[in-house]
């Protein structure tokens, strides 16, 4: 109970009505509107990427207490509530409480509100009853009438509603699943089922299909090293979560729900005819003018942020350009992608209301490089991107993307650090799967330079866009290709313990931590030097010229394991003042 009090004071305290928050630039007042956020889960990209972008855009994030979308692996400590996935009780309330508070935008991911996260999504294989604060009871697809239905009584009110279609396996190291049984079922999860088409596409045919292969028959579940509970399961939790999915759609499909907007990200896929493509083909189905199904979850947030930003500042779309360095744009950069990059990369461009354009005529440019087709030819693919992103094109901004899935080494980031001011690109993503970084890279680097030609970035949103920037090179560069495998071997090695889950078992959870600021204070140096000596883009050209400045010193600090395993890592990063711009000297841009 007082944990819900304290919600509710605290959301009165942050939103006022909901109104803008007021900060003070120079002498120039900005104003900053509140956005309800209820985030997929606490993992970087969804927790302080996500306010470093809504922060760059003017925007200020409301969100609920951190233990309330807080996802544990197995054997880990508990949350609040007693569970391994976060609150939804606590979760429904909140979102009353902002709408109560006078709130008007919302961006709510589904998979937490209705399933605690996304990792439980994967598990939770039979609906669950969910009791209020005040006693009350109200089953799954209750929660969700009330939730929309009271969202949709404000006509103020702009909501989008993030979902996902469930990749083909659960979480390793999560409920009871571990590497064997995700790779089982993932392969069972792979195989092409009968395709549905036309009025034959419902959710009892889809769930009838579950267990047939292409041809109709049955697969042998012992060819998979299955048993029959385990699979009962796994099907049990995709009908589940497209039952839901679909009583979303109908719902905003009614009239009233016109200031609604769903986004709707494929999870972990494969290029073959799996067992989402039925799936996927029904929900696409339901979609209304203005909703998406796009590849790619952890970044549905960005993509949110930016969307709303650009309707609300009358965006009119841009002359973009695409350059791929590599060879293999035209198939899917990993096996966890179900589309080639250039597809995926035509998807987001309909979404973000971009036109493909010569480079000679582009407002924007997109470099991507991507795994290499010839592995003799690695070094000649990196050169000619950086040639190009350093030469006489330069001038345009650029959106910079690696798609190289690690075929490249350290090489790649290497050159860029020496050759490249890091810190004038628009947007950077690498870290994870193309589906995603494509998303992450487009957010951030379009609502960047629809800012920037609205005019009016005050200093406090060009220093959350310098967040968003040196969070994605740093961990990319640094993290990901160096310190994480020290780290691993470190954890296995000598620890003895489980890079995947530091509870499994327990480890000295502050010598990993140490070992982590000791290998970043190496590994960041150069990086950070780069963007310490870099400028960036302030305002878009005006008798050619850009306005511009300096980055100032760049400090890390906090190192911390969100999910207490290796994969990802949080940092604080502190800013100092910008400078004015640094000048070249002999190749090289000095204060």
């Amino acid at each position: 109970m007082k944990k819900r009090i304290f919600a509710a004071v605290l959301a009165c305290a942050l939103l006022s009505g909901c109104g803008p928050v007021v900060l003070e630039d120079g002498g120039q007042t900005a104003e900053r509107i509140t956005v309800a956020y209820v985030p997929l889960d606490d993992r970087p990209d969804n927790l302080e990427r996500a306010v470093y972008l809504a922060e760059s855009l003017g925007y200020t994030l409301a969100m609920p207490e951190t233990d309330d979308y807080r996802t544990r692996l197995q054997d880990q400590p508990l949350n609040e509530n007693g569970t391994q996935y976060g609150d939804r009780a606590d979760l429904y309330e909140w979102v009353l409480d902002q709408e109560e508070a006078g709130c008007d935008r919302y961006i709510l991911s589904m998979d937490q509100l209705l399933s605690g996260g996304l990792v439980n999504s994967r598990s939770m294989w039979e609906s669950e009853p969910v009791t209020l604060s005040d006693g009350t009871t109200l089953t799954e697809a209750e929660l969700l009438d009330h939730l929309l239905t009271t969202l949709a009584e404000d006509k103020n009110n702009e909501v989008w509603l993030l979902e996902s279609v469930m990749r083909l396996a659960p979480t390793v190291g999560y409920d009871h699943w571990d590497l064997d049984g995700y790779n089982a079922l993932r392969s069972y999860g792979m195989v092409g089922r009968p395709v549905l088409t036309g009025d034959e596409l419902t959710i009892s045919n889809i769930e009838a299909d579950y267990r047939l292969a292409s041809d109709g028959t049955v697969l042998a579940l012992p060819e998979f090293d299955l048993e029959e509970w385990e699979v009962s399961e796994y099907l049990a939790a995709r009908t589940r979560k497209l039952t839901l999915s679909d009583q979303m759609l109908e719902t905003v499909s009614q009239p009233g729900y016109e200031n609604f907007h769903v986004l709707i990200g494929i999870d972990d896929s494969s290029v073959e005819d799996s067992i989402q493509k039925n799936e996927i083909a029904y929900l696409r189905s339901l979609l209304r003018e203005g909703d998406a199904l796009l590849s790619g979850v952890d970044d549905l947030a960005f993509k949110a942020i930016a969307r709303l930003h650009l309707d609300e500042t009358g965006w009119q779309g841009a002359k973009v350009s695409v350059q791929y360095f590599g060879g293999t744009e035209d198939q899917p950069a990993c096996d966890y992608d179900y589309q080639p990059l250039t597809t995926i990369m035509e998807e987001h461009f309909d979404f973000f209301d971009l036109t493909a354009a010569d480079p000679g005529t582009a407002e924007l440019r997109v470099l991507v490089l991507t795994q290499p087709a010839d592995e003799t030819q690695k070094d000649t693919y990196i050169q000619a991107l950086i040639q190009e992103l350093d030469g006489d094109a330069a001038q345009v901004p650029a959106i910079l993307i690696d798609a190289g899935n690690g075929t490249y080494g350290t090489a790649f980031h290497e050159a860029l650090t020496e050759k490249v001011q890091l810190g004038r690109l628009l947007s950077y993503a690498g870290f994870l799967d193309m589906a995603i970084v494509t998303g992450t890279a487009l957010s951030h680097g379009v609502a960047r330079y629809a800012a920037l030609q609205n005019g009016g970035v005050d200093t406090e949103m060009n220093r959350a866009w310098a967040l968003t920037l040196a969070d994605s090179v740093l961990k990319d560069f640094c993290y990901k290709n160096v310190v994480r495998e020290d780290l691993i071997a470190y954890v296995r090695n000598d620890l003895g313990g489980n890079p995947d889950n530091f509870w499994q078992p327990a480890i000295d959870l502050e010598a990993v931590t140490a070992r982590l600021e000791s290998g970043m204070e190496d590994a960041a140096a150069d990086v950070i030097e780069n963007l310490e000596h870099s400028n960036f883009i302030t305002a878009l050209p005006s008798d050619q010229e850009y306005a511009q400045q300096g980055w100032g010193t760049v400090t890390l600090s906090n190192y911390r394991f969100p999910w207490d395993r290796a994969f990802e890592i949080s940092m604080d990063i502190t800013l100092g003042a910008f400078t004015e711009p640094h000048e070249k000297i002999l190749g090289f841009y000095y204060k």
